[in-house]
């Protein structure tokens, strides 16, 4: 019999707020730092390229623990795990300040990792438990937005901390949001477990491979002189999601059950997931490179011409609920993923002589949509879980959108190195290779809209909400 909390209305004012203080210190963390790996190594005395280590470090953290936040949960119950996560975060993001050497920065970042494999999941897992399904919407939508705003945020704020305060502040400012957070899930977190018949090692540890060598491709793509070590490895990584496959065909009690993907809604949540996020999540890394490459602006300047997308997105928010209870997810997620792909492709229009600012209005809209898509899919993909599923598949949802968001970055660095590669098209003018990385992603986005055509009609009326 799981364990249960009956939730007042101060813990569901509340708890949202709670997952969406967590979801915003992870991302501006893994967004700000980015912008300050040059800063960090010249303070460290080390090479920009070898500071990538600090990058990997974390994101192998995420993809090897991830897998196994469900079960601690069940195990130990939300409350414990959710507040060890934010105070292992904030204790990394401590010693990350302190570092005094790479090697150093490294291990705070694993420190730091620890707690962020557990953060969002746990969360989350805490968040469908107590709400009801018509109620989750509203509650997912408004905890998803740092998910948004992180990403564009993170290299502006980076920037300026690099340049007025120190890179030690991009780590240090984790804490009193960190310390916040413990409060708050002191009072408001509940408390959720699950009885567990075993912990299925063998299978944990398949998946954990196959998290960890994809995560790897994924960090090494662009690194290295020749990709056929990364190519190897992702073959490698695919050979452990087939091993996983037998495995749990087998197993009474494998770490994510087969007939989760049993679930319709669940199935096509998390291929959409993977499928549209190639696209989405390359814009936050290719426009502002193309920004500071092809028109030779600052990475602040870069930085000011994405920020409009993170008002956008709130602007989103607030609509979604009522995008989708008179459209329903299928013709919004169709139609959204259309529009999404559109947009994408136009900002291709503006040649190398035109104004940055042509981008502010496009990147604008965007932000719009992607609020749009963002909680249509997070919503679908857990609409009709059954309760002794949530655990394994909230885990499970956030581990693809782990491995989604980097091959999404891959993706368009690949494309892009292959027009780069290519004079004669480009006509040795580096923004053309951009331009029609801009056009292949975009397109590729549109035809991830197909996949959503498996929803039906009706499908996510369980949760639709008054407005």
């Amino acid at each position: 019999m799981e364990t249960t909390v009956t939730a007042t209305n101060n813990i569901k004012k509340v708890l949202p707020a709670i997952l969406a203080t967590a979801i915003f210190m992870q991302m501006l963390d893994s967004t700000i730092l980015n912008t300050s790996l040059p800063s960090i190594a010249k303070d460290l005395n080390e090479s920009p390229l070898d500071m990538q280590n600090a990058i990997i470090g974390y994101v192998l953290t995420l993809a090897l623990l991830m897998p196994v936040s469900g079960f601690l949960a069940d195990k130990f119950g939300t409350k414990k795990v959710f507040i060890f996560s934010l105070a292992m975060f904030s204790i990394g993001s401590l010693f990350c300040s302190l570092s005094q050497n790479l090697t150093q920065l490294v291990i705070s970042r694993v420190v730091q990792g620890i707690g962020g494999s557990l953060m969002t999941p746990v969360g989350k897992l805490a968040l469908i438990k107590t709400f009801q399904k018509k109620e989750l919407l509203k509650a997912m939508n408004y905890a998803i937005i740092p998910a948004l705003i992180g990403p564009v945020l993170g290299p502006l704020v980076g920037g300026y901390m690099v340049d007025y305060l120190s890179w030690h502040w991009i780590f240090l400012i984790n804490i009193p949001i960190g310390l916040i957070g413990i409060l708050l899930s002191l009072k408001f977190m509940p408390v959720y477990k699950s009885p567990i018949i075993d912990f299925d090692l063998k299978g944990f540890l398949i998946f954990g491979a196959a998290s960890l060598l994809l995560s790897i491709a994924l960090e090494l793509f662009g690194n290295t002189v020749t990709n056929t070590p990364v190519l190897l490895i992702t073959v490698m990584g695919f050979l452990m999601v087939y091993f996983y496959y037998r495995h749990a065909k087998k197993d009474n009690n494998p770490i994510f059950p087969l007939n989760l993907f049993k679930v319709r809604t669940f199935r096509v949540g998390i291929l959409g997931n993977l499928a549209t996020r190639l696209g989405i999540s390359s814009i936050p890394l290719l426009l502002p490179m193309m920004i500071q490459i092809a028109y030779g602006r600052s990475a602040v300047t870069s930085g000011w011409i994405i920020a409009p997308m993170a008002l956008t997105a709130m602007f989103g928010k607030s609509t979604v609920i009522r995008i989708l209870n008179r459209f329903g997810y299928r013709t919004t997620l169709m139609t959204n993923t259309f529009v999404i792909g559109i947009l994408i492709c136009s900002l291709a229009i503006p040649d190398v002589h035109n104004s940055i600012y042509w981008y502010i209005p496009i990147i604008a809209v965007l932000g719009f949509f992607n609020s749009v898509q963002f909680t249509s899919m997070n919503t679908i993909s857990i609409a009709d879980l059954r309760a002794y599923h949530t655990s394994s598949g909230n885990s499970l949802i956030s581990v693809n959108q782990q491995l989604a968001i980097g091959f999404g970055v891959a993706f368009g660095l690949i494309v892009l190195k292959i027009f780069q590669g290519d004079t004669s098209l480009i006509k040795n003018e580096i923004h053309n290779a951009f331009r029609y990385t801009f056009v292949a992603v975009g397109a590729l986005t549109i035809l991830s809209g197909l996949v959503f055509r498996r929803l039906h009609p009706k499908d996510g009326l369980n949760m639709r909400t008054e407005e």
